[in-house]
């Protein structure tokens, strides 16, 4: 059995074929999905894909740092209601991404601050988008004086320090697609961290593995990501998926 913990089957690359895709991944062993969010356009289809498959389908909630922007009083607010509303096992994905546009730099740390006081106060982890944004982040987990703190660094990729603070804050390593990238060197660096901080996750449609790069990515896929680490950690596939398996239901509650 394994999770994705992170994919987003809501997205109109799966419009033509979501239920098929859905199957080839359940057929391939992933028996549970985690959805994060990314703004208020995505909820109502992550809501459905809930209701079609509510054994197999877990929802975060929260804005995407991306779509961080000039109606931010307005998403945050939509973020509050849904989770006042709903059940979620997360908040996210949530965080920072320099790497695009910084014209929204301040908002972004303003707005993960704010949803991290959320997920506290709901008792929920939170799933962290970083991009060219470690220093920022670990700024305003910093800040978070609070040992219910607890998540994922999302498609992490960052090098071994950065992975052993990230730990220190009580976070798991989301690691996908980019392990089996030859030149990555995230290889080298998950093979120095314990399977009991790792979870698996596909970000698909993005980051497909190996031999599927600059493909649409799919669920299904996520075994060639535990197969790479099984590989950099020197032990079975079995153990891989049975280890991060527990690691994302003991975090996520399923």
């Amino acid at each position: 059995m394994l999770i994705d913990t992170h994919t987003h089957l809501y997205v109109s690359e799966f419009d033509a074929d979501r239920s098929d895709m859905i199957k080839r991944a359940m057929d391939a062993g992933v028996e549970q999905f985690v959805l994060p969010a990314i703004d208020s356009q995505t909820t109502a289809i992550m809501h459905s894909l809930k209701r079609d498959y509510p054994q197999s389908i877990h929802l975060m909630m929260g804005l995407h740092p991306t779509h961080v922007g000039e109606n931010l009083v307005e998403e945050l607010a939509h973020v509050q209601q849904q989770l006042a509303t709903h059940s979620f096992v997360a908040v996210g994905e949530i965080g920072m991404d320099l790497y695009w546009d910084k014209s929204f730099q301040k908002e972004q740390q303003q707005a993960f601050a704010k949803q991290i006081a959320w997920a506290l106060d709901y008792n929920l982890p939170i799933v962290i988008h970083c991009r060219e944004a470690f220093d920022e982040i670990f700024e305003v987990l910093e800040g978070v004086q609070d040992n219910r703190l607890r998540g994922i660094f999302h498609c992490f990729t960052g090098d071994l320090s950065q992975a052993h603070r990230a730990l220190d804050f009580n976070m798991l390593l989301g690691i996908g697609g980019v392990i089996t990238f030859k030149n990555s060197g995230l290889a080298q660096t998950v093979a120095e961290i314990p399977l009991e901080h790792i979870v698996l996750e596909t970000d698909a449609p993005y980051l497909a593995p190996m031999p599927f790069r600059g493909k649409r990515n799919e669920s299904a896929y996520i075994s060639h990501v535990a197969q790479k680490v099984a590989l950099t950690h020197n032990v079975s596939l079995e153990q891989v998926s049975k280890q991060t398996t527990e690691n994302a239901k003991n975090l996520f509650g399923i």
